[in-house]
């Protein structure tokens, strides 16, 4: 797979047409890349469009695909930049970091907000446990983290991004899979796949909740992460309570579905260490409301 396929894969997703996006955002011919797209299928696995006489539009399995394309050549613009960037030390350097999967929505954000600095910055990325963010932060290694609340950090700053909602996380051929929304009294007795003490804020919020609802569900499996969590719902035919993100990971095996009444939520907010005195960073915090306002229109909460 060449990152020309995922531009054409995008472009034609954009755009609902061969045609369309053939002529006007590739300048290349139409049966050349529809020949390419269906290279990309084939390398795939699975069909991306489905192809009618009104246009094309994405699968389920094209939707997924259609995010983490994006975000594979956003992270393939900032590995040519750096690149560039590389011989000329007198840039200034600027690291980000991702609780991880949450890259896949907020990195993206993030160059936006960096648009115009990038010229002049060196960006670096890093995904990992919220716990192992905070720590990058008080010791400098990392500028500005997208998180979890960590206690205990009293050097560093939080400023709330967005809340998610907690969700069900269930094979997609268990009954409740069929329903929009579930009720999590009728998963008691289904195993229950619980995250670990790595991710310390979202274990708390999820025991607080199965307690105070009074719901008889006890831990049948732990999770270190969200995709080893997913696993286990389809191994174990289990179930899990995940935030809204975990849409990303989700294979054709899992669905994710809302909860009756009144869901937990998690903040994922951004960290920084109070004393970082980075212009940058600065300039980052004071644009941090443009980032909320885009987020609130097309990131799942």
């Amino acid at each position: 797979m060449e990152l020309r396929h995922l531009r054409y894969f995008v472009a034609v997703a954009e755009e609902g047409s061969f045609t369309v996006a053939a002529e006007k955002r590739l300048r290349t011919a139409q049966p050349s890349l529809s020949r390419q797209i269906r290279d990309l299928e084939y390398e795939v696995g699975v069909p991306l469009f489905a192809r009618s006489v009104h246009g094309v539009e994405l699968t389920v399995a094209g939707k997924t695909f259609l995010d983490h394309a994006r975000l594979a050549l956003t992270q393939a613009d900032a590995a040519i930049e750096a690149a560039r960037r590389a011989g000329r030390p007198e840039k200034s350097r600027f690291a980000l970091g991702f609780l991880t999967g949450q890259e896949i929505d907020w990195l993206p954000e993030a160059m936006r907000v960096l648009r115009d600095e990038l010229p002049n910055i060196d960006v670096t990325v890093t995904s990992d446990f919220s716990s192992v963010l905070a720590e990058g932060l008080t010791r400098g290694r990392l500028d500005l983290a997208f998180m979890r609340r960590e206690a205990g950090s009293t050097d560093l700053v939080y400023q709330t991004v967005i809340k998610e909602t907690l969700a069900a996380v269930l094979p997609s051929d268990h009954p409740l899979a069929k329903l929009d929304r579930v009720e999590l009294a009728k998963l008691e007795g289904t195993p229950f796949i619980n995250v670990s003490d790595t991710a310390p804020a979202l274990l708390e919020i999820i025991n607080n909740h199965l307690r105070e609802g009074g719901f008889g569900i006890a831990t049948a499996h732990e999770a270190d992460n969200i995709v080893m969590a997913v696993s286990m719902v389809a191994s174990t035919h289990g179930f899990a309570l995940l935030p809204s993100y975990v849409k990303n990971f989700l294979p054709w095996s899992v669905v994710s579905r809302p909860l009756k009444g009144k869901a937990p939520t998690i903040d994922l907010v951004v960290g920084y260490h109070k004393a970082n005195a980075s212009t940058i960073l600065a300039k980052f915090i004071s644009r941090l409301g443009d980032l909320i306002e885009r987020a609130t229109k097309h990131v799942p909460r």
